[in-house]
């Protein structure tokens, strides 16, 4: 049997715990799993949904992931999965409760471990809520707070700092044993052959991702099976995803991009990802150009990382036959660049094609409706606009009036993958981005108001982006709200920013600011109000706020006026603080 060739010293009550779990609550034929292995138990039911661990199989002995310990096969990788998932089930005893959407908060680095702790948290009945490792702890404990986990895995190097965390909200926690390079962690016994899941995937909850908002504390946007498979599959169909693809991973895991855009559409088609811990412009040159199998096929970053990727050009690959081979080696062996999270400066695209032949193919989405639009894979690329509508997605450009106290709304252009309509006049005028189809989220986790807000009455969900159509393709014009801001690809409130920042001791009001930034799509900047007789530099913030914000939401930028100009009901005008020290 597959479990006891996978887990030897598997006891027969935890077996049973791992038989309930797996028949009772992914619904699964009782018949089908204790005696005829864990591939027939998956085998028994069909259906539309299935989480890509479901896939695994059909892989095996391939290369799925190579991070800084060593290369993990789908087999290596479904075969840890299973162990820690019967880990969860004893730490939870899965035999005496429905595991069916707890949720499991994981802290993992930018390997393997990341892809073991999401696969194991659904094969548990689970939604995977994952961290950041750069997030401090006041943050990390608002998100295993707020989403309230049931669980806390965290990978070796990071539990001395989730541990006092899991003991203050009286959550169980659970190590993750670090990956060994000689690899005989990994290498279990599975057996060949497809995997197929049951109905209930469909409605189940897979993952929650916390976004930063306009009205105060980052909120949990609940994502379905059918939301995350939606966003995978139509990606691969027009991104044209195969196995023979190589990806090279140096983004976060915490937000869409990372997590489905660059890790389960390559673990869906059997191709391999190389992750690297973080973000280096020299180590990702070097395994650009290196000929090295497995060779670099497809990359993808955010516009922050190809203006350092530029610098780091400029600085090291001077000579012209160097310039030459970086050029005709991309060409050759590269077949897709990607980027998105922000908006990508034409200046950098221009200076990125001339540099190796590609232009990058710019994409949006959100952490609410995964990938929505994408300029074509083959075909003519517009640059800074955003292209057409992604498989099974439905967007709208539309304008709100409130009339007698009753909204509706103007429809500028309305389309889908096949075609867009446009109210005759109406072409190239500025309105909302509204977004339906299945990969739209469920829930604002616990937020019923503002889920209920997010959504027109018919149905669509508000972007809270300016949009046009003209020219045959949608163009995002930027936030319609100056409160977030976009800074090397993370989404940040400037409310909550402000909320930090009004903790210090020495700052009696604060409005912050996201005037533009070449490199970094917008830079964060306060605009400050101290107590009399301070005084308060840019140094000594960040000194100040590096215990208690993430790095990349403190201010690079202080100015101390004597008072900010606020309205009768209390407000500020960001939009002429923004002209009034940024006119340029």
């Amino acid at each position: 049997m597959l479990l006891s060739l996978l887990f030897p010293r598997l006891s027969r009550p935890l077996w049973s715990r791992v038989r309930d779990l797996s028949c009772s609550r992914w619904g699964w034929k009782r018949a089908g799993c204790p005696h005829r292995g864990l591939q027939t138990a998956w085998a028994t039911c069909s259906s539309d949904v299935n989480p890509v661990f479901t896939r695994a199989l059909a892989f095996g002995d391939k290369i799925a992931i190579i991070d800084q310990n060593r290369e993990h096969t789908y087999r290596d990788l479904l075969g840890q999965s299973l162990h820690l998932s019967r880990e969860i089930c004893r730490v939870l005893e899965c035999s005496s409760r429905d595991l069916k959407e707890e949720r499991i908060s994981f802290l993992c680095p930018n390997d393997a471990s990341y892809v073991v702790a999401q696969w194991a948290s659904w094969m548990s009945g689970g939604i995977a809520v994952p961290l950041y490792r750069k997030h401090p702890v006041p943050e990390l404990e608002y998100v295993i707070q707020d989403s309230q986990s049931a669980l806390v895995i965290a990978a070796e190097e990071y539990v001395g700092k989730i541990a006092p965390i899991a003991e203050k909200l009286g959550i169980p926690m659970l190590p993750l044993p670090k990956s060994r390079s000689d690899g005989s962690t990994g290498h279990t016994a599975v057996e060949e052959g497809p995997l197929t899941a049951c109905s209930s995937w469909k409605d189940r909850g897979a993952m929650i991702i916390y976004t930063s908002g306009t009205t105060g504390r980052p909120k949990g946007v609940l994502s379905t099976h059918e939301n995350v498979q939606a966003v995978t599959t139509g990606l691969v169909e027009k991104w044209e995803w195969k196995k023979e693809d190589v990806i090279l991973h140096v983004l976060p895991l915490h937000h869409v991009h990372g997590v489905i855009n660059k890790l389960l559409c390559p673990l869906w088609v059997g191709a391999t990802c190389i992750m690297f811990p973080e973000f280096s412009a020299q180590m990702v040159w070097k395994r650009l150009l290196s000929s090295e199998a497995p060779r670099i096929s497809v990359f993808m970053a955010v516009p922050t990382i190809y203006a350092k990727l530029m610098e780091y050009y400029d600085k090291h690959f001077s000579q012209p036959q160097v310039q030459d081979f970086v050029r005709a080696f991309c060409q050759e062996n590269i077949r897709l660049m990607v980027s998105g999270s922000a908006a990508l400066p034409v200046p950098v695209l221009e200076k990125w094609k001339s540099i190796t032949g590609h232009t990058l193919l710019e994409r949006y989405g959100m952490t609410e409706i995964g990938m929505a639009l994408s300029n074509p894979l083959h075909g003519v690329r517009v640059p800074g606009s955003v292209g057409t509508p992604l498989p099974g997605v439905e967007v709208r450009i539309a304008t709100e009036t409130l009339k007698n106290g009753a909204r509706s709304y103007t429809v500028h252009a309305q389309g889908d993958e096949n075609s867009t309509q446009v109210t005759p006049g109406l072409e190239g005028q500025e309105g909302e981005l509204l977004v339906k189809g299945p990969t739209v989220f469920r829930e604002y986790w616990n937020r019923p108001k503002e889920t209920a807000d997010a959504f027109t009455p018919d149905g669509w969900f508000r972007t809270g982006d300016t949009a046009v159509y003209k020219d045959g393709v949608y163009w995002i014009r930027g936030r319609t709200s100056v409160d977030i801001i976009k800074n090397g690809g993370f989404k940040i409130s400037a409310l909550e920013v402000e909320r930090h920042l009004l903790a210090h001791p020495h700052i009696t009001d604060v409005a912050v600011i996201g005037p533009p930034d070449m490199v970094w799509g917008q830079r964060v900047s306060a605009v400050v109000q101290l107590r009399k007789g301070e005084m308060l530099s840019v140094k000594d913030l960040k000194d100040w706020a590096r215990e208690t914000m993430a790095p990349y939401t403190i201010p690079t930028e202080l100015i101390v006026v004597e008072e900010i100009p606020r309205n009768q009901m209390g407000k500020v005008n960001k939009k002429e603080l923004l002209q009034r020290f940024y006119s340029a």
